[in-house]
């Protein structure tokens, strides 16, 4: 089992910023994938960002590029995604996730271990 506990949401004004982390524990994880998803109510699961954790590769999604960036932390066990000029249809509920069937991917049925998600709201 892999553990995932998501932080660092919380509210801002468009235009501003956040980092969300994800602390990833459990059992050896090297050579999985890892990614953020996002859900609104109502709505499907989103893909936003993914990463190779072995390799640091990234995939973002196309309605984030340039604005959000996924990382990870080795030594601290750490998954990222710093989040810059949000906009209100970027708040949502954000999940981090975790496959150890791929080394990145884009499909939440792909992903194996979701943690619980954190909260962000954007203002307008």
């Amino acid at each position: 089992q892999v553990q995932l506990v998501e932080s660092g949401g919380g509210s801002v004004q468009a235009g501003g910023s956040l980092r969300l982390s994800c602390a990833v524990s459990g059992r050896p994880f090297g050579t999985y994938g890892m990614g953020w998803f996002r859900q609104t109510p109502g709505k499907e699961r989103e893909f936003v960002a993914a990463i190779s954790w072995s390799s640091g590769y990234t995939n973002h999604a196309n309605s984030v590029k340039g604005r959000f960036t996924i990382s990870r932390d080795t030594a601290k066990n750490t998954l990222y995604l710093q989040m810059n000029s949000l906009k209100p249809e970027d708040a949502a509920g954000y999940y981090c996730a975790a496959t150890r069937r791929f080394n990145i991917a884009t499909l939440q049925d792909s992903y194996d271990y979701w943690g619980q998600g954190t909260q962000v709201t954007v203002s307008s």
